[in-house]
């Protein structure tokens, strides 16, 4: 298990791959092949935009997750970071 921490910087793990879908998309590591849905288009364009962020937490600001949602969008982050979607990475 993986110790998330909004304050720092993550990315997608690079054995992973994304495939976009109406509902959200698709997650495949290939590493432990495993899958991961992500319900929501907003969360994968969150998803996306931690390779461009100082940490996670402005990553949810860059893409107006803000108020009661932010800690919907933190636990589905801790989860993607337990399964090794996501990995902490150098600022």
């Amino acid at each position: 298990m993986t110790a998330f921490d909004a304050d720092r910087a993550w990315a997608i793990h690079p054995q992973v791959a994304v495939r976009p879908e109406p509902f959200g998309a698709l997650l495949y590591h290939f590493g432990t092949r495993k899958l991961s849905f992500l319900k929501d288009r907003r969360l994968l364009g969150l998803v996306r935009a931690l390779a461009e962020q100082p940490s996670a937490r402005a990553a949810l600001a860059a893409t107006g997750v803000t108020g009661p949602a932010t800690a919907t969008y933190l636990s589905a982050l801790n989860a993607l970071a337990d399964s090794r979607m996501i990995v902490e990475r150098e600022r």
